[in-house]
């Protein structure tokens, strides 16, 4: 038999994780204040952290290799969130929260595409056991063969 390898294709459940994130961005924007530490710029962190995770989900659903397609989602989404958010009384639109959702966007697409350890940490999945080798015995077993 000939096998060809092919490129898997993405599960259509990675999209779920970018959508209920996406809608927990929709939820929060619109409310009035949201509770946050006392930090300077600790919205900056806030959106560059959110919406790296974000663009980082939207890859998964893609293939790797639209590492743009990506950004370029994220980065009109923080547009259109910051559009939503200036119609929500007591907030606005700040251009500066775009900036940090599309500079987020940007580094965690490029670290997931080129930082193996990186993309393999947020590939593991949480709740499957490690399974061990089969042919490795116990060290009990190695000592009392000595």
């Amino acid at each position: 038999m000939d096998f060809v390898k092919t490129e898997r294709q993405p599960s259509s459940w990675k999209w779920v994780y970018a959508v209920a994130l996406a809608g927990t961005v929709v939820w929060a924007s619109g409310h009035g204040q949201v509770a946050a530490p006392d930090v300077v710029n600790f919205d900056k962190i806030a959106h560059f952290s959110v919406f790296g995770l974000m663009a980082t989900l939207t890859l998964r659903s893609f293939r790797r290799e639209h590492m743009v397609r990506a950004v370029l989602v994220v980065s009109m989404f923080g547009a259109i969130d910051e559009l939503h958010q200036s119609f929500t009384p007591g907030r606005s639109m700040d251009y500066h929260d775009w900036l940090a959702d599309t500079l987020g966007a940007i580094l965690a697409v490029v670290l997931y595409h080129f930082w193996p350890w990186y993309r393999g940490l947020l590939e593991t999945p949480v709740f499957k056991p490690r399974l061990r080798p089969r042919n490795v015995a116990a060290p009990a077993v190695v000592i009392a063969v000595l």
